[in-house]
């Protein structure tokens, strides 16, 4: 079993953790895009984006890169990595993006946010693992013995974004569904998240 294997329903079974769909952010603080990362959309938008990889080269990437821009590299970003975090229950193999507190390793180190590219546009599919990875993330960093209360995750089309949050034994799927046309709101999403482990990270 992998990440990619699990439904909602084995994470309940098997690790105890329950799916609950609840509003997680209710008063976003829109960021406008900056020139660059205005540039970098427009032209995907001119290009074919048939496939996984060039949806993540070409949307999901400029974004978090954007994001890494404005925090003075507070995370940085893992894309296609391992995440083997428990291979005997199956919490191991490739992530999208993984997104750590940037420490200076060179390894995967402190993950703290999960950003999965739906398969087949189906966002249900990457729900599930990217919760699988979420629950990962947390064990991998209590291996570490680093504390992580909550981890956030977000699943992606490149134009639909959902965002979700381990927290306990619940994990917590969002209501609301992201639009690229409505950057501001992701970049506002993301700065949120962003800002809570800037707090909890330097405790």
């Amino acid at each position: 079993m992998a990440y990619t294997s699990f439904t909602l329903e084995d994470l309940e079974n098997d690790f105890g953790v329950k799916n609950k769909i609840v509003e997680l952010f209710s008063e976003i603080k829109t960021l406008n895009p900056s020139e660059r990362l205005k540039a970098d959309l427009e032209e995907a938008a001119e290009l074919p984006k048939r496939t996984e990889k060039s949806k993540s080269e070409l949307i999901v990437s400029p974004i978090l890169k954007e994001m890494r821009r404005r925090n003075d590299k507070f995370f940085t970003i893992y894309s296609g990595e391992n995440l083997n975090a428990d291979i005997e229950r199956g919490l191991n193999g490739e992530c999208d993006f993984i997104i750590a507190k940037d420490i200076g390793s060179f390894e995967v180190n402190y993950p703290i946010l999960q950003v999965v590219e739906a398969k087949r546009h189906d966002l249900d599919v990457g729900v599930s693992q990217c919760a699988a990875q979420m629950i990962g993330a947390r064990i991998f960093n209590e291996r570490k013995k680093r504390q992580t209360p909550i981890i956030y995750g977000c699943v992606t089309t490149g134009d639909d974004w959902i965002f979700l949050k381990l927290e306990g034994d619940n994990i917590f799927v969002d209501t609301k569904k992201y639009y690229l046309s409505e950057i501001e709101n992701i970049l506002g999403v993301f700065q949120e998240i962003i800002d809570y482990y800037k707090v909890i990270l330097t405790k």
